[in-house]
């Protein structure tokens, strides 16, 4: 069994291909989803200003609009027409139009003030947006206001931080990609391995020899695990150094849950690949059985956002536990103690699944 993980584990990482799907290919999935993860945390609107007053409190809320960063100003689109094509296009959330007179005093009465209405232009199809811009403006024409009047308000509301973190939007999806990951290695490793192993002979000739098929597979196991130990620090580095991941886990107990991880989505791949004559027959099988864990178990997606019905189901997906416990070790700061239900329904997972593979498992 030592020979064989030693043999399985060197074959990997000499393995360009292998090391790039195995290793790169997470890591290249970690850049995209974590960029846009981390990107999604500022909310903004997207705007034309159009100004078509002259006067010194036009000027003073064009600079304070310019300057707001809740508000991304179109410099491009200069005219009204401009800014109406590119709303057409969906292009702006809205435009924000001040009129020729807007800002300007009554002569001829005493402690008159600038007055002016500003205008919001949006699409219908997009109206939520458009309310958004003229609630960020209104807030930003009351300290325009309290310039000219000084008023007490009766009601007011402060602010009060809870005492706990809630999660990031990356903090989702680093644990879901390290499911994706494992996923990775523990399907797509074997059905590409063995059934080229069957086209050579290779295994033909090992059933000769006096090993067994759990030992075989033991041995899988453990280079498997090796292999995917190196992979998710890889990623673990990654997202510490560059999308500044706060892991608040103990790495003592994250480490057994990932391997523990690995051997319950192993078994699926052991399943396949051993049942597998050739690629064509794996190939389907995997992609039917992956695809539906991967949008359904929390990969890309929180789960909470699911229909109560579908989230039911995707509850016993085998991928499902692994996520969430992921999630609960790197980012909640539970312990082993408490991922009891996780751990019991994926330990349930490598009874059914490894009987599977050992009944389904062919040499040849």
């Amino acid at each position: 069994m030592l020979i064989f993980t030693k043999l399985n584990t060197r074959r990997f990482f000499r393995d360009k291909l292998a090391l790039f799907f195995g290793i790169a290919f997470p890591v290249i999935f970690l850049f995209v989803f974590g960029g846009l993860a981390s990107g999604g945390g500022d909310v903004s609107f997207k705007v034309a200003l159009i100004n078509q007053s002259e006067t010194n409190v036009a000027r003073e809320t064009a600079d304070l609009t310019f300057k707001n960063k809740i508000f991304k100003v179109d410099k491009e689109a200069k005219t009204l027409a401009e800014a109406t094509e590119k709303l057409n296009q969906s292009q702006l959330d809205g435009i924000i139009i001040l009129p020729p007179k807007f800002g300007e005093v009554k002569d001829g009465m005493p402690g008159s003030l600038p007055t002016g209405e500003a205008q919001v232009v949006y699409t219908q199809n997009n109206e939520h947006a458009g309310r958004a811009v003229i609630s960020v403006l209104d807030q930003q024409f009351m300290s325009t206001n309290a310039k000219y009047v000084s008023t007490t308000m009766p009601l007011s509301v402060t602010a009060k931080p809870a005492t706990n973190k809630s999660l990031t939007p990356f903090d989702y999806t680093f644990a879901g990609l390290l499911g994706f990951s494992i996923i990775g290695l523990g399907i797509f490793g074997p059905i590409n391995v063995f059934p080229e192993l069957k086209k050579q002979g290779i295994l033909r000739r090992l059933h000769t020899t006096p090993i067994r098929v759990w030992q075989y597979f033991l041995a899988t196991m453990l280079s498997q695990a090796i292999i995917g130990l190196v992979s998710l620090a890889v990623m673990f580095a990654v997202a510490i150094i560059v999308f500044d991941l706060n892991v608040v886990g103990n790495y003592l107990e994250i480490i057994p849950f990932i391997v523990l991880s690995i051997i319950t989505i192993l078994g699926i791949g052991l399943a396949i690949g051993g049942w597998a004559k050739n690629e064509r027959q794996a190939a389907p099988l995997s992609n039917i059985i992956v695809f539906p864990m991967l949008f359904l178990s929390g990969t890309f997606f929180p789960r909470f956002a699911m229909p109560q019905w579908l989230q039911n189901i995707s509850t016993f997906l085998p991928l499902t536990p692994v996520i969430d416990g992921l999630r609960f070790l790197t980012t909640e700061g539970k312990h082993l103690v408490d991922l009891g239900p996780q751990i019991g329904l994926m330990a349930l997972w490598i009874v059914v699944i490894y009987f599977i593979a050992f009944k389904l498992f062919r040499w040849e």
